[in-house]
């Protein structure tokens, strides 16, 4: 079973084993909602936690775990990754795409020339920016804009863009 990243536990809040989240998902209230269930590898071993509470705090989320309302229960989460599986996804309407299917994905030009590979997304506000890996060149940093990612193509396993002036 493949599992995704969707936070990463940063910290604890108070006595009561709430934990601090740094979202890495559009779909908080959806993700965090109690009830629901997250992943966390720990020592090679996948384990499952129920979502008892969730709640929304200046830019984190902060939830509890049945079971775990105590801060004592919950000190060495910090640091650990929150991951759904493959059976948690939602479907996305046309045109959207989870970032585990654009990295990896081949980048090329307009006229078919091969310019590297999507190695990570960053979210820096705006919009998301692709970091694409070139050989014998530094990375390549390109705005998730229409203006720029003219298609995708997830068969083909590739990305066709339009290299703005001053992006190179």
């Amino acid at each position: 079973m493949n599992y995704y990243e969707v936070g990463k536990i940063v910290n604890t809040h108070g006595i009561k084993g709430e934990l601090k989240i740094i979202s890495k998902t559009d779909f908080p209230e959806d993700r965090f909602k109690p009830g629901n269930i997250l992943y966390i590898r720990d020592n090679g071993k996948i384990n499952s936690y129920e979502i008892k509470s969730h709640r929304t705090h200046k830019q984190f989320e902060m939830i509890t775990f049945k079971g775990l309302e105590n801060i004592n229960l919950v000190e060495n989460l910090k640091g650990k990754i929150l991951e759904i599986s493959e059976e948690q996804q939602e479907n996305l309407s046309d045109g959207n795409y989870y970032h585990h299917q654009i990295i990896g994905l081949d980048v090329f030009s307009e006229d078919n020339n091969y310019i590297g590979v999507i190695k990570e997304i960053m979210s820096p506000g705006a919009n998301d920016v692709w970091v694409v890996k070139r050989k014998g060149s530094s990375d390549l940093l390109l705005p998730a804009i229409k203006d720029v990612i003219k298609k995708i193509d997830l068969e083909q396993n590739k990305v066709i863009i339009e290299l703005l002036d001053g992006l190179d």
